[in-house]
Formats: structure tokens, C-alpha cells, sequence
């Protein structure tokens, strides 16, 4: 198993992290720099089949999707590189409103956004990335643990929080509620 590796003690903001040529992938949460370890093969299958199965239902929709590395970045209105703090590379980002994407990634919430848990990742997606996401207030935030094949869905409710997540399992139909018509086919999803 791999551990997360923190850069060091130092708080990072974008134009610097934009700077470093060691050929690692990082994330910044709160200006702290989190090496992103390369995905199993696992987690390379059901990101691939994922990406699929969404591209495809996106295919006639001016929705974008996105897999790691891809940078999307949260920071206040008007903030610069210098001001910006978080910087994420989800496994899977969707993006409806063109006007959020740029030749470095995405600026502000997308509308969707999956993490595929690894063992060195799980404190961060489930309560660093999920506080980050929805103080950001990504519309919808999926995790999916690829041993146990199950998909915890957050939605963002009308008073900003994110509720209890939707859990789906084996023989359950995923639904999005930002997608509602999106149906995400399990057995092909997890090779069952």
C-alpha cells in the first residue's frame, strides 16, 4: 500500500505549484502540497469504463468530461494564481458551463466530480475533498470504492451542505440528480 506523501511543511499557492518540473502529480488543499500516487490497475479499469459510460451519455450534451490529471482550481472571484490555495486533479470531472474551462483546467465547481479511492487517498476524499467541495459547492460528488463495488453519492442541498450520500451497491441503479437521466450500468462498471 502506498502512503500519501505531503511535500513538506510549507503552504503552496498555484503560481508556484505551476512552477515545479519534478514530473510528480500533485494536489493543493489549503496551500499543502499532497503527492498523488500513480492508480492501480483496478482503478485505471473503472475510471476507463466510468469515462465511457459518461462521455457517451454526454456525447449530444455541452456538458465536458475530464480524467486525472486535470487541474481544477477553487479560489474566490477575481483571485489570481497567487491567491489560489486548492488545486485538485479529480479522477473525473464533468463541466457544463464552458466559461470555467481554460488552457490550464477548470476555474471554480464543476457540476460533477468522482474520486476512485485508493488506500493512501481515503481521509482525503472522504473528509478533506468532501468539506473542499462543498464549501466550493460542486453540485454532486461521487466516491467509489472499486474493492467493495459500491458509489457513495453527495448532493449539494439548498442550504449549500452536502446531506447524507445516496450509497449504491451491487444490483442498485446509480442515479445523479444533476444528471437525471444518467444511469450508470454496474456489471460493466465493475466487471461483474
Amino acid at each position: 500500500m502506498s502512503l500519501l506523501v505531503q511535500k513538506d511543511d510549507k503552504k503552496y499557492t498555484y503560481a508556484e505549484y505551476l512552477k515545479w518540473t519534478d514530473g510528480q502529480r500533485w494536489e493543493l488543499l489549503d496551500g499543502i502540497a499532497y503527492n498523488i500516487a500513480a492508480p492501480s490497475r483496478r482503478h485505471q479499469e473503472v475510471s476507463g469504463e466510468l469515462f465511457y459510460q459518461i462521455r457517451s451519455y454526454l456525447a449530444d450534451r455541452p456538458c465536458k468530461i475530464y480524467s486525472a490529471p486535470f487541474d481544477v482550481r477553487f479560489s474566490g472571484p477575481e483571485q489570481e494564481d497567487e491567491q489560489t490555495w486548492d488545486v485538485v486533479q479529480p479522477d473525473l470531472t464533468i463541466i457544463c458551463d464552458q466559461s470555467k474551462l481554460d488552457d490550464k483546467g477548470c476555474l471554480g465547481a464543476p457540476d460533477l466530480i468522482i474520486e476512485i479511492i485508493s488506500p493512501a487517498s481515503i481521509g482525503l476524499d472522504y473528509v478533506t475533498k468532501l468539506a473542499l467541495y462543498e464549501k466550493y459547492k460542486v453540485n454532486e460528488y461521487w466516491i467509489i470504492h472499486p474493492l467493495d463495488n459500491t458509489v457513495m453519492v453527495f448532493t449539494l442541498g439548498e442550504d449549500d451542505q452536502y446531506g447524507k450520500p445516496h450509497i449504491f451497491i451491487e444490483g442498485s441503479q446509480l442515479k445523479s440528480s444533476v444528471f437525471t437521466d444518467l444511469t450508470i450500468d454496474f456489471k460493466q462498471l465493475f466487471g461483474l
